[in-house]
């Protein structure tokens, strides 16, 4: 099969295209023919500086296609279905064997290339926002890198939840652009400091949940955002600042909390999750939540397509096809 692969992590141009050797499913592992591939921030992180588990080593959490073989043990799926997978690595490439528990149904009427951009990002953001950050109706929610994919599921579904919605975006276009999915007010973070706009749009309340995937400095500010009782969700470090110490006592005054999340946790913990995610896939499906897909590469490009997603540019998903 043809791949996109590194032997060392670096920057997008590392990746090389070529022919690597066919996976075969073991025993509860399912062979999917590849057909849309959607590019996580936690691809370009460990392309940057992640673990490299073999070389030549093929990257990416999540891709969707039709399923080819399965091995011993497979009840949910079978030959023809078409599925969306995740898993810690293996989706820049043709071909991707992986567990039938880390598979999803796509429903008839979704698009592959939609439900390729799924799991990850609706899965995340619903699961910060309700199940760990406990959202209410009524609400004030902040949702940090808005225009990411996982910033527009969160948008959507806070909304959906009765929430006023706050997002930041590195410009007012890209701001504008997400008031149809349900946002209430942007703050660019360039020209304004988010603190003190929260704290103005808030008439001084603060969020009651902050979605945070930056990290740093941002995840220490945010902290300054948070309402009386407030929850702030920790999900990732786009920044890529890490290992800075944060003081939390400044929390035990508002009776606020700082939590962190990892959808790969909690889908090797029961089935709540991956019900979960069959749900918002199933209402993609009929069209009461929406993905929005910035840009299509062929796999052969998928230097540049980190690279346009690095940029920070983006807009929703960007996408790679085999």
């Amino acid at each position: 099969m043809k791949a996109a692969v590194y032997d060392q992590p670096g920057g997008p141009e590392v990746f090389r295209y070529e022919d690597v050797p066919d996976p075969e499913p073991r025993p509860g592992q399912v062979l999917v023919r590849v057909e849309a591939i959607s590019i996580e921030g936690g691809d370009t992180l460990n392309r940057a500086g992640g673990v490299v588990v073999s070389a030549p080593h093929v990257v990416g959490y999540q891709c969707a296609g039709t399923v080819l073989a399965a091995g011993e043990g497979v009840t949910r799926f079978r030959e023809g279905d078409r599925v969306v997978t995740v898993g810690p690595y293996g989706s820049h490439a043709e071909l991707r064997a992986v567990p039938e528990r880390s598979c999803w149904a796509i429903p008839p009427s979704l698009s592959t290339e939609v439900a390729a951009c799924v799991p990850i990002a609706f899965g995340t953001a619903g699961d910060a926002l309700f199940e760990f950050g406990r959202l209410q109706p009524g609400e004030t929610a902040l949702v940090h890198a808005g225009a990411s994919g996982v910033g527009i599921a969160a948008i959507q579904l806070a909304k959906r939840g009765g929430a006023r919605v706050l997002a930041t975006a590195s410009d007012d276009e890209r701001l504008e652009r997400l008031a149809a999915l349900g946002l209430d007010h942007g703050i660019n973070y360039r020209t304004h400091d988010f603190v003190d706009e929260v704290r103005r749009l808030t008439d001084g309340a603060g969020a009651d949940v902050v979605l945070e995937s930056v990290g740093g400095r941002n995840l220490e500010a945010s902290l300054r955002c948070l309402a009386y009782r407030g929850r702030c969700i920790s999900i990732g470090d786009a920044g890529r600042e890490r290992g800075l110490a944060i003081d939390v006592s400044p929390l035990r005054g508002g009776n606020q909390q700082l939590a962190g999340y990892f959808l790969g946790a909690e889908l090797l913990h029961g089935e709540r999750a991956y019900q979960a995610i069959a749900g918002h896939l199933a209402d993609l499906a009929a069209g009461t939540l929406r993905v929005v897909i910035d840009r299509r590469y062929p796999l052969q490009d998928a230097g540049a397509a980190h690279g346009y997603i690095e940029s920070r540019r983006a807009f929703g998903r960007v996408l790679l096809l085999p």
